[in-house]
């Protein structure tokens, strides 16, 4: 298939995550069902430490708040938000084996352009291409659209209702009240972090087409008269930097300065893909090697999507560079249509005018980050004529900033060891205790889940007061005084 994952990298990953707590399949012991995962511990807490890195980096802004919306809504939003209508798949089903799956998934695997084709344009392609069915070779019905929203039925009478197949509906339907409720400013961010449910046909590729997922969104609504103004001292703040772009017209990506690409794109929406590149390279300390922006064609785009990039990174386990994330300006499509359905007037006084705001949508899907962390930091290396599987996650994501060993679990060891443990944890750091299988074994294991330091206490931590450092990457060890551990990792942790 176009794309095709380094299966061996893939299976390894995801053989670590399950053996040791990032993710397995829900109901695994029901045989589990594609497009479903549970986040275990160590998974869990690197996606709360991606949500508060998100949170804090994005929520900074004046007048930028979050909300929580519904993640039920009835069939009248969808109606207006054109999810009814567009929001479907090309479905493609084998005649003998009747198995199911995405036609355009089939006919991007033999490497033709796909985006904006209609079902004609499908059926005539895969006939072209004598394409059989991918599971017995059988031949294929024509293609369908398949609306990928799971319905709902609300109360005893049984409205019709969907689980909201994105985070951003919320943040629309709220709009007037918070606008009024805080004291009627633009722009006004209105953020959301919370589960949408799309009915995949045929989910793949692990984390990255799930039928239950998590988005963190930021609304943005301003006045579309605004978008080309910026207070100067944040324009002059990114006039000169650089963003990796792969343009629309281009075939390659390549650095282009915020002043160059202000020909093309306003100033508001460059502000932000600037706020997108920091918070990958500076916050989330992705290799710049490995990120870009990449435009989409009018033809690729969503038909309300004025602009619309994509933010990528490249993934070995996915064969080349992945969306993990958007930038989109949708115009007032949203608000109009709410509008036009719901029949209540929402325009709002601003600027000595009556107007509809527009909207900018920072678009982010969680569990695909999650993935991408897990591809991008994993490493194998031979140590002592051994293989070492490691993540080598930056601080800010490892799930645990350390772990405590005792050498032996005898001669009161252990419990100077607990002692430890206790102690860090009261000071605020993100510990493990282990004390099964020798140390060897212990620091593998903790390589393989990417904490980034092992403290030892051995006989001599009980006559000096005293234990080791081991660092993951390096293997270096240094013996620091117990009472002054707590600030010495905290100053490792913040280097």
């Amino acid at each position: 298939m176009a794309g095709k994952p380094e299966n061996n990298r893939a299976d390894e990953i995801s053989a670590i995550a399950c053996k040791r707590g990032f993710f397995f399949p829900t109901a695994d012991i029901y045989g589990g069902k594609s497009g479903f995962f549970t986040y275990g511990h160590l998974g869990k807490l690197m996606k709360i430490k991606w949500e508060n890195l998100w949170r804090n980096f994005f929520l900074k802004e004046e007048n930028y708040y979050e909300i929580q919306g519904n993640n039920i809504l009835p069939e009248k939003v969808f109606i207006a938000s054109g999810h009814i209508e567009n929001f479907n798949d090309p479905l493609a089903e084998c005649k003998n084996c009747h198995f199911r799956f995405k036609a355009d998934q089939l006919l991007e695997d033999s490497k033709p352009y796909t985006d904006g084709m209609s079902l004609g344009e499908m059926n005539s392609l895969i006939g072209k291409k004598k394409l059989k069915c991918p599971k017995c070779n059988g031949g294929l019905s024509e293609v369908k659209w398949f609306n990928m929203m799971f319905p709902v039925s609300i109360g005893f009478a049984g409205e019709k209702g969907y689980l909201s197949p994105e985070t951003a509906q919320s943040a629309y339907l709220a709009f007037n009240q918070e606008f009024d409720a805080t004291r009627k400013k633009l722009p006004l961010g209105l953020a959301i972090i919370d589960k949408a449910y799309r009915n995949e046909i045929s989910p793949r590729q692990l984390f990255f087409r799930l039928r239950e997922f998590t988005q963190a969104e930021l609304q943005i609504f301003f006045d579309a008269d605004e978008i080309d103004k910026l207070n100067p001292e944040k324009w002059e703040g990114i006039e000169n930097l650089k963003l990796n772009v792969k343009l629309a017209e281009e075939k390659e990506a390549k650095e282009i300065s915020c002043k160059e690409l202000h020909k093309k794109f306003p100033k508001f929406y460059l502000y932000n893909a600037a706020k997108i590149q920091g918070f990958y390279l500076d916050i989330l300390k992705i290799p710049k090697e490995k990120f870009r922006f990449r435009e989409l064609s009018e033809e690729e785009r969503a038909f309300y999507n004025k602009i619309h990039m994509d933010i990528e990174l490249d993934l070995e386990t996915l064969g080349g560079f992945k969306e993990v994330a958007g930038l989109h300006y949708r115009t007032d499509h949203d608000l109009k249509g709410h509008e036009k359905i719901s029949g209540k007037n929402l325009e709002i006084f601003h600027n000595n005018k009556k107007l509809i705001p527009h909207v900018l949508e920072l678009s982010f899907g969680v569990d695909r980050n999650i993935w991408a962390f897990l591809d991008i930091f994993y490493k194998k290396e031979k140590v002592d004529k051994e293989e070492r599987a490691i993540f080598r996650f930056p601080m800010a994501m490892a799930p645990f900033e350390a772990a405590v060993f005792p050498l032996v679990n005898k001669d009161g060891l252990d419990k100077e060891a607990e002692k430890v443990y206790e102690m860090l944890k009261d000071s605020k750091i993100k510990v493990f205790y282990d004390d099964s299988g020798s140390i060897g074994r212990r620091y593998r294991r903790q390589d393989e889940v990417g904490t980034k330091f092992c403290i030892t206490l051995d006989y001599d931590s009980m006559k000096q007061k005293d234990v080791t450092i081991r660092e993951r990457d390096s293997m270096k060890q240094e013996r620091v005084k117990i009472s002054d551990l707590p600030k010495i990792l905290r100053e490792k942790i913040r280097a």
